[in-house]
């Protein structure tokens, strides 16, 4: 396995080329709007961009390079070597942390109070000052969002924020107005499967089209599943839903013990994210084109409701940290039930 860099540190941009041309147009226009909401799925290149962005624009805004995407810079440069380090006086960087209350990582309050501070100085090098804050609905609060809106309504001159979400419609609603949206969609099938074969050298052509469509064409996203076994939990996933609705308790203890008994404790949430995942896509293609195989089981609106159950369920067993093991077997009782 052959990991990309942190997207701090990705001189690479693959997909997001029209994304990428909006943001370097209204900077080059001289109307560049101060904030920038950058929406798309989980692991689809968000960060990445803001990044690019924003090293681009504290460089100066140079020229295009042939061959390359928009808003590149050269990794041996001066700006691109400092922002990887952490250490460019223009750029603050603001992203989620673990909770005083929990594993769940979140945005502070003290930082997003950091983030309005930096914005009020002048810039250090005479140029832009820039805000990337990474999954923005994170907020520990409402007081996160709050801090942050007194800036987007009377933003200081030359700043801009760049702030990505995975849940943009989380976001309150006087955020959203005050942003100008840039959403990112998946990759298609032949960027994702040079991005894989690049990355993931020992999967095959069908392991990796599989990670391709697991993650809806997020790179990031199908990294994250290789690394969690999602191959494997996407094959579990698949032996459930192929033997609904005659799951026998047979199957399903032996489908618990194999997601319970791994070591990593994210095996229990992916499984459940993918078996929703494929839920979702079933009663998705039922509602086009009629009903096949196990869906006919039950009404599109039950299988609404059991694909919220299912999701509850997963979050209460992390959040409460209960039983694996009893959790999977539960979610599966319900999808067998008659």
């Amino acid at each position: 396995m052959s990991l990309p860099p942190e997207p701090r540190a990705n001189p690479e941009l693959v997909g997001h080329d029209d994304a990428a041309t909006t943001l370097m147009e209204a900077a080059l226009s001289g109307r560049l709007h101060h904030a920038w909401l950058i929406a798309g799925l989980p692991g689809v290149g968000k960060a990445t961009l803001a990044f690019r962005f924003a090293r681009w624009l504290l460089a100066g805004l140079p020229p295009p390079v042939a061959d390359q995407a928009p808003l590149y810079l050269a990794p041996d440069s001066a700006v691109f070597r400092r922002i990887n380090a952490s250490a460019h006086a223009d750029l603050f960087t603001m992203q989620a942390n673990t909770g005083d209350k929990g594993k769940k990582e979140v945005l502070r309050a003290e930082d997003a109070r950091a983030a309005v501070r930096f914005l009020s100085f002048t810039s250090a090098e005479g140029g832009w000052r820039c805000v990337v804050i990474d999954e923005v609905e994170r907020a520990d609060s409402l007081t996160v969002p709050n801090i942050l809106l007194k800036t987007l309504e009377e933003p200081p001159p030359r700043t801009v924020l760049l702030m990505t979400s995975s849940a943009p419609d989380r976001l309150l609603p006087t955020i959203r107005s005050r942003c100008r949206r840039l959403d990112l969609h998946p990759l298609a099938e032949d960027a994702m499967d040079g991005l894989l074969g690049r990355w993931l050298p020992e999967l095959d052509q069908g392991q990796r089209a599989t990670l391709a469509r697991i993650s809806d064409g997020a790179p990031g996203r199908a990294l994250t599943l290789a690394e969690a076994d999602g191959l494997e939990l996407q094959d579990l996933v698949d032996k459930v839903l192929g033997a609904l609705p005659g799951l026998e308790p047979r199957q399903a203890m032996v489908v618990a013990d194999r997601v319970a008994g791994r070591r990593d404790p994210g095996a229990m949430p992916t499984f459940f994210a993918l078996l929703r995942r494929a839920l979702a896509a079933a009663t998705r293609q039922a509602a086009r084109s009629g009903a096949e195989g196990f869906v006919t089981a039950r009404s599109l609106a039950e299988w609404s409701v059991l694909w919220d159950r299912l999701g509850r369920l997963a979050d209460e067993t992390e959040r409460l940290n209960l039983d694996r093991k009893q959790a999977v077997l539960t979610g599966l009782s319900w999808l067998s039930a008659r």
